[in-house]
């Protein structure tokens, strides 16, 4: 039992983003709660590292530990957990709870934080970019976003969620302006598919570790804060503006997703996105969805129409679809913009990338079984880089239809022609979206 008269002994469930912010924000400074460690998941290769003391602050003199999840109910019998704190995105509710379960049948109590909790205020407008899911089609709306503010004559300084994978002391603060700041950082794949497509529209990107100090850095050079989600997770900054993306192909998780349905409810704009692909039952239950649990919300219908780019013939041919990683990993989604063109295109056979991946790629299919029709851009350092270039060169395919929202083919040895699939908010949405924002931020 908990003596009042000590610090909480404290547990915090992370992937290397919401945890740290919720640490420094809530815990690093607060004598009342002792975290003895973080756990991880979902991303590769993130625990067995420590939060450094460089960050941790001064009541953290050796950091924090980072373990990994698995090790939860031992950690909380054998270090005297008060409280576990959850802090990652895109679980469905029903796996929160069994986490809950774990921990009240271990001893502690089970935490689930208010995001308003560790919102940061700005000095500057906020808008936030969030989803129901992984893989909506935040990036395409935090593009266009982006690029209403600056053809409104504002400096947008735009915030990435963060995907810290490496040295956490390097990593606190982070400007990326150009291709060479990507190598500077020595970025993976997953952090270049949402630094590439601003870079290459002009807008400067800030990520890191720690929110309060990027805040600051941006506040000295930007008029407005965009933020750009990650994951389903919600802002860390206090929003002037909300907007939700939602994707019809997965209607019902807006409201089965955490903390999705929080971004659901709280959001003042939601974007049903890819109504291109989706038919009207499934669009109709986004509708519905959002009436329930929203109902005084904007609502914008999107497209996001996509074309490949290069010269090489894909009708008739054995492709092989490569797709963004998070979206179709532990975002649920079997395809994804690259299938759809390679289909539309007349690919006369798509390639099941399963009996050719290699090394670390092949527990990736054991752990996600829906992935029989593409490949993962999976690329979280350098050997799984290689990885995935020898997986594709395995395949023996006439060409690679790339829906990954980079040049994948600046980071890969291939022998194989590599075509890219762009695709961006469809016109009409941009042109509403920038009537709502200046009516909201009064610009």
């Amino acid at each position: 039992m908990h003596r009042q008269d000590l610090p909480l002994r404290t547990l915090i469930l992370g992937a290397a983003g919401r945890d740290f912010h919720y640490f420094n924000t809530r815990c690093r400074d607060n004598p009342d709660v002792e975290v003895v460690a973080f756990t991880a998941t979902q991303i590769p290769d993130i625990d067995g590292r420590t939060y450094p003391p460089e960050l941790a602050g001064s009541l953290y003199p050796s950091g924090v530990p980072i373990v990994d999840e698995s090790e939860l109910d031992s950690i909380i019998t054998e270090q005297g957990i008060d409280q576990v704190v959850f802090a990652y995105s895109d679980v469905t509710h029903e796996d929160v709870m069994h986490l809950a379960s774990r921990v009240s049948g271990a001893g502690a109590d089970f935490v689930v934080p208010s995001t308003s909790h560790s919102m940061i205020p700005s000095s500057l407008p906020v808008i936030a970019i969030t989803a129901t899911r992984t893989g909506c089609g935040k990036s395409q709306t935090s593009r266009a976003v982006a690029t209403i503010l600056r053809d409104a004559g504002l400096k947008v300084g735009v915030v990435r969620h963060p995907m810290p994978y490496g040295d956490l002391v390097k990593q606190r603060v982070q400007r990326f302006a150009d291709y060479d700041d990507l190598a500077r950082h020595e970025c993976t794949i997953e952090e270049r598919e949402e630094y590439e497509p601003h870079i290459d529209a002009g807008h400067v990107v800030f990520a890191g570790v720690d929110y309060g100090a990027i805040l600051s850095e941006v506040e000295q050079e930007a008029d407005v804060v965009l933020w750009d989600g990650g994951n389903n997770d919600t802002p860390f900054y206090r929003p002037d503006l909300w907007i939700c993306v939602t994707d019809p192909h997965r209607a019902g998780h807006g409201s089965t997703y955490h903390p999705g349905e929080t971004n659901l409810r709280m959001a003042d704009l939601i974007v049903i996105n890819k109504t291109d692909s989706a038919d009207a039952d499934t669009i109709a239950l986004a509708e519905s969805t959002i009436a329930v649990h929203n109902p005084e919300a904007r609502v914008l219908k999107a497209t996001s129409p996509f074309r490949i780019e290069g010269d090489f013939e894909v009708a008739g041919k054995r492709v092989l679809v490569v797709e963004d990683g998070p979206t179709v990993t532990h975002g649920g989604m079997a395809f994804g913009a690259g299938l759809l063109a390679a289909q539309q295109a007349g690919a006369g056979e798509i390639v099941d990338p399963r009996p050719f991946a290699v090394g670390s790629l092949a527990p990736i299919f054991e752990k996600y079984p829906h992935l029989d029709r593409v490949l993962p851009a999976m690329g979280y350092g350098e050997q799984q880089v290689a990885d995935l270039a020898a997986t594709i060169d395995a395949a023996g395919c006439d060409v690679v239809v790339s829906g990954t929202p980079i040049d994948i083919g600046r980071l890969l040895d291939v022998d194989t022609p590599l075509l890219r699939v762009r695709y961006d908010l469809d016109d009409g949405t941009a042109i509403r979206l920038a009537a709502i924002i200046r009516e909201r931020l009064d610009i």
